[in-house]
Formats: structure tokens, sequence, C-alpha cells
């Protein structure tokens, strides 16, 4: 079964300066700010939404296909997919565009500063949810507006089950907006900030957020995870990282855990599950898509945290 992921793909370049923004920073001048930072730290990483998550999806052993408007120099990151096997069918390149990119700059308090370019992301909505093409499931993630608007009705159009994921897209959308995204989802993901906001917008509680889709989950990083679904609360337990080196992407990677659960039609419990130790293995690495494992070793590091096998 085949899951296809509207969403966002971008480069990541991450910088490291190796002292304090502070230091360099005067409050009483920022209105005439003009500071240069020396980053001798850099790399740059395949990212977005849409990519991350694709990637977590295809080492779980799922078929993604992630669905994105993409820029002129996407070449390199065609090769990485290509190299993961994940495939490119719904992905378009406008040839007057960039694709999107975030600039990411880290001091030693790992504090940020970040400039994001949006690039071809923008022109999301000039793609179409695919019909007849083996697709089964979908998600709608951090994307272009009107693309997130318009891919969102294209599923409910089509009979597709998707997850709506608004991440940081949720601040672009009006209370009106988020309750029709409610009305056409079949499940909705979002952190524990990202629901207070949505309650914020809509009026509405949680319980009731909960009650106008299949299932509501809402991640608390080390916290876990809460499952709303079938009249139930499941609590989820956190997986336990072997070390914590960088959380980006593990929300990515969670989603990536909750689609594999869906298709294969697990039970909450494990769905849930499944996706933290996602988000677990995730944070052992740098970057959002340089962590691997074999299935039978992900089943095996699942029962050690959970007790039990699925």
């Amino acid at each position: 079964m085949s899951a296809l992921i509207c969403g966002s793909i971008a480069y990541d370049t991450i910088m490291v300066f190796q002292d304090r923004f502070k230091n360099h920073i005067l409050p009483e001048q920022v209105h005439i700010l003009n500071v240069s930072f020396l980053v001798p730290d850099l790399r740059r990483e395949f990212g977005g939404c849409a990519g991350n998550i694709a990637y977590n999806l295809k080492l779980l052993g799922g078929e993604p296909l992630p669905m994105a408007t993409v820029g002129k120099d996407f070449e390199p990151y065609a090769q990485w997919m290509r190299y993961c096997g994940i495939r490119q069918d719904f992905i378009r390149v406008m040839e007057d565009a960039y694709t999107a990119q975030a600039y990411i700059t880290t001091d030693m308090d790992d504090n940020q500063i970040t400039a994001f370019h949006p690039g071809a992301m923008s022109l999301s909505h000039l793609q179409r949810v695919p019909l007849g093409r083996g697709v089964r499931i979908g998600m709608v993630a951090p994307d272009g507006k009107d693309g997130m608007l318009q891919h969102a009705e294209q599923f409910a159009e089509a009979g597709i089950p998707f997850i709506f994921d608004p991440g940081q897209g949720m601040p672009m959308f009006s209370g009106e907006e988020l309750l029709r995204f409610l009305e056409l989802a079949t499940w909705v993901t979002v952190n524990d900030y990202e629901v207070r906001l949505m309650q914020e917008r809509t009026g509405l509680t949680a319980a009731k957020i909960a009650e106008r889709a299949d299932a509501l989950i809402v991640t608390q990083g080390a916290n876990g995870s809460l499952i709303h679904a079938e009249n139930t609360c499941h609590q989820i337990p956190a997986a336990k990282p072997n070390a914590v080196l960088d959380p980006t992407g593990c929300g990515d990677a969670y989603r990536a855990g909750l689609l594999y659960g869906l298709i294969e039609g697990l039970d909450w419990k494990t769905i849930g599950r499944i996706a933290a130790l996602m988000g677990a293995i995730k944070v052992e690495a740098h970057g959002t898509q340089n962590h691997s494992f074999s299935m039978e070793s992900f089943r095996e590091r699942f029962r050690d945290d959970f007790g039990y096998s699925f």
C-alpha cells in the first residue's frame, strides 16, 4: 500500500557559531542591528517534512510517495532519494525557482537564528492528489498554504483517508480554515504547543477536536504522546534513546511511524509505540536523514523497550 505524503522538500544549511549571540548583540542597539558571525562548522542536510517522513517510512519497509514542488537545484536531493529507493513520481521541478531552504545558525547556548526561503514550496498548489495510482493513505504536512488546503480537499474528494499535520504551518491558518481541515481529515497529529494553538484558533477543546477525527495524536517530546481514539486516551510512553544528539526531524520520524502502523492495520497502543521508537532513533543522529536500521533490529529494540512484539 502506497502512502502519498504531501509536504515540503527542503535543504537545511546548519552553521555553528562558536560563541554566544548575547556577547555580540547589544540590546540597546538592536534597532540598528548589523552583525556578522564567523561559522567554521557548516553542514548541508536533506530535509523538509515530506522528504523526512518518506525517508523514515522507507526505513520501515513502507512505500512512500512524496508529493512536492522543488527547484532547479534539486538534483543532489534527487540522487539521494534514488539511492534510498524513494520514488519521485509526484515531485515536480520548477525551473524558475529554488528548492525551499533553511539557513540555521546555532550558538553555544543552543539559541538559533533561522532564515527560511520557501522557494518552489510556495507553488505546491500546482500539484494535485493523483487518482488511480495505488494510493491508499495520505498525509497533508507543512507545505505552501494553498497547497495544503487544496490537497486536503482532494484527498477527501478521492475518498483517501489522510493525516492532517499542520506543524509549523499552523499560524498560517484561520480558525475557519482549521475547522475545515478537521472536517476533512481522518486523523490529526500535533504537538502539545500546536494543540493549544488549534484550540485557541477554533474555539474547540482538545476533546471536541478529537471528536471530529478518528484520532487526535498529541506528541509531548520526552513525555511521550497521547492518542485520543475510540473514546479512549491512550498514553504512549517515550522510547529510550541511546544518545540525545539532535531533536530536529523527530516529529517527522514519529509521523512515519503513524503511517506505517495505520498501513499495517495495527492497534493504537502499538502504532504509538512504533512512532515513539522512530523518534528516539532519530534523536540519536545529527540531521534528519542520517540514521538507519534494519527491521529485524527495530523489532528487537521495540521488544526490549516495550516488552512485547508486533
